[in-house]
């Protein structure tokens, strides 16, 4: 499956930089029922131009174990082990019993941009010519529930699932009173829309958006 998955990736971005693979060869090769999708790779293009989509495939293939997850991983702050929205993704996983080493994990585009408002102009543009690898992956890996974090991917991975049915949401019990919320299609896969964890902090109570996941996990079991 994996081979497969590869021939999906857009030649036209292999050269730039960002990523695919936020977990290992045995994530995408292992049946999942969760699939996580961020935006897109984080970073300034320009300092991590070498840092290609090529590159960081590469690595994952040839280099990094097969069980591995980014989530785990240190990032580019410099901070030892995992820090900033990392921890708070795996408390999630943790709250519906998955290792992180186990769930295919990736980005709805995967070219990397400093900040959201970078790429806002171009979203369908990047991320039309990713569906096709994030379809396969939910398809050959048999996934029944995609968290996608924040409203614009959410958006985007309903609209290509046709998920427009809302079976539940939380707000979030603070002044700013952000919602997440889970939908279905047809076929019964699920996904989540959760607040985007590099700015809600999911380890807190108020803000977990842990339940409406580990719901759907078990609906769809």
């Amino acid at each position: 499956m994996l081979d497969d998955f590869l021939k999906l990736i857009p030649q036209e971005l292999l050269k730039r930089s960002g990523a695919v693979f936020y977990s290992g060869r045995k994530a995408f090769s292992t049946p999942s029922p969760l699939y996580i999708l961020g935006l897109n790779p984080g970073g300034s293009p320009t300092e991590m131009a070498d840092y290609t989509v090529a590159k960081h495939t590469e690595e994952v293939l040839k280099s990094k174990p097969e069980y591995w997850s980014e989530y785990q991983e240190k990032w580019r702050d410099g901070s030892e082990g995992p820090s900033g929205m990392q921890p708070r993704v795996l408390y999630l996983l943790r709250q519906v019993n998955l290792d992180p080493q186990k769930v295919p994990a990736s980005n709805v585009i995967f070219e990397r941009s400093a900040r959201e408002k970078d790429i806002k102009s171009r979203f369908s543009e990047l991320a039309g010519p990713c569906w096709k690898f994030h379809q396969a992956v939910i398809e050959k890996l048999g996934v029944r529930v995609v968290l996608c974090f924040g409203k614009r991917s959410g958006l985007w991975v309903r609209e290509r699932l046709n998920a427009n049915t809302l079976v539940d949401q939380f707000i979030e019990n603070n002044n700013r009173h952000w919602i997440s919320a889970s939908y279905t299609n047809s076929n019964g896969i699920a996904v989540v829309v959760a607040t985007h964890p590099s700015i809600a902090d999911w380890t807190n109570s108020a803000t977990d958006p842990s339940h409406l996941v580990k719901k759907m996990l078990e609906v769809r079991n």
